[in-house]
């Protein structure tokens, strides 16, 4: 997939279950449960499903829905826990890192969250060029994302938080 990024956002609004598969380790049954669910054609390419999903009219984010929870339903009744996934493969991330005292992650965080706050300051400071605009903009995306994951790197995700803020709605709906 070529526009991978923007297929995950946009599917993150729609069908967040097969946006996380798309981001990890599980990129392609998720791409197979597109493939055969909303196209209807098994075996598509991902760059088939990408098309089909970039050209996708208001009838298509029902089917999009519809196929997310038939995805999440086919990973729950297989025991597939997504959120555990990627919590084990940050665990393993940073466990390598302690145990090769590697130190590659820790300037590559640094070159990422220096850049992001020189960039962000030259801005705030000069405004954005009128040649260069569009080019500092997406400089400024990359980086705030690249500054997500490296936050996400160090002190976990914010999965857990969102969890407690869903019971906690949940326990004053079912109060009111």
């Amino acid at each position: 997939m070529k526009n991978k990024d923007k297929i995950i956002r946009f599917l993150g609004t729609v069908a967040p279950t097969v946006a996380a598969a798309l981001g990890g380790p599980m990129a392609g049954v998720a791409v197979d449960a597109l493939a055969t669910q909303f196209m209807g054609r098994q075996g598509a390419s991902s760059d088939e499903v990408e098309q089909a999903i970039l050209g996708a009219s208001a009838a298509d984010l029902a089917k999009l829905k519809q196929v997310d929870a038939e995805f999440a339903a086919q990973l729950q009744a297989a025991g597939i826990e997504l959120e555990r996934i990627a919590a084990d493969d940050r665990a393993s991330a940073r466990a390598r890192q302690v145990q090769t005292k590697d130190r590659t992650p820790g300037i590559l965080a640094a070159v990422v969250i220096v850049g992001f706050f020189a960039v962000l300051a030259y801005v705030t400071l000069n405004g954005l060029p009128v040649d260069s605009g569009p080019v500092l903009a997406l400089l400024i995306g990359s980086l705030a994302t690249g500054l997500s994951q490296v936050l996400n790197f160090y002190f976990g995700s914010s999965v857990g938080s969102k969890n407690k803020d869903a019971v906690i709605a949940g326990m004053k709906g079912g109060a009111a």
